[in-house]
């Protein structure tokens, strides 16, 4: 491959990243708050700094970082469509509720269903019910994407689709937003930096309080997301 080739390819698997991962694509990530609309519910989260903190912590030690090294794990496992499926089925197992489990389900076949647009005999792998970091690792390994790259887009993308929900219940606004995901700037490159070298061994968390969050969104009266 000559380096005009090369980097036209190159190119092109950027441009495929920013619109797989872009608020456009259409994975229905707007309908979900990964538990965070109960915690403000409940009042844990009313300000700027405690959103910033809160995002921090389940980027670094919650659910984002076991979805980073599922994602890792699935990039790997392109060319072994068996170790690949066995991704497939620990990443629903692992999810810690109901809603937790249909959230990242239903966003991962839609990303893969919205991905055929970009054809790959990597799709055929997948029966449906994959988990949506998974199905972004495998598709981003088949077209070329570094690994670095698609776990930094993936996790900039969750935490500002957190910010989102945040924005949406009132309890910032889109400036203070903005400003909560530069700050997530640098977390976000270290920790894709730091997952992309971890395995499956490597999975856990210590954010009790978020998944007890998420469970307690199943039984609240009045809520405006499905997660």
């Amino acid at each position: 491959m000559t380096d005009i080739a090369a980097h036209a390819e190159g190119r092109g698997a950027l441009l495929r990243l920013l619109a797989w991962l872009s608020p456009a694509f259409p994975v229905g990530g707007f309908v979900y708050s990964g538990g965070l609309e109960a915690v403000i519910h409940d009042g844990g989260i009313g300000s700027a700094e405690e959103l910033s903190a809160w995002l921090s912590v389940v980027l670094s030690d919650g659910s984002l970082r076991n979805d980073a090294i599922l994602l890792a794990e699935a990039y790997r496992s392109i060319d072994d469509a068996k170790r690949l499926r066995d991704v497939v089925e620990l990443a629903a197992a692992l999810a810690g509720s109901m809603e937790r489990h249909a959230e990242i389900l239903r966003q991962g076949d839609a990303f893969l269903a919205a991905a055929s647009a970009w054809p790959h005999p990597v799709l055929d792998v997948f029966s449906g019910g994959t988990a949506y970091s998974v199905a972004v690792g495998a598709v981003a390994a088949a077209h070329h994407v570094p690994l670095d790259d698609a776990l930094a887009a993936f996790l900039q993308a969750q935490c500002a689709q957190l910010i989102s929900v945040s924005v949406r219940l009132g309890v910032i606004g889109q400036k203070q937003g903005v400003a909560i995901l530069a700050g997530l700037e640098r977390p976000v490159l270290a920790q894709a930096e730091r997952t992309g070298r971890l395995g499956l061994d490597e999975l856990g968390s210590a954010t009790v309080l978020a998944d007890i969050a998420s469970l307690r969104h199943e039984v609240q009266y009045s809520r405006l997301f499905q997660s």
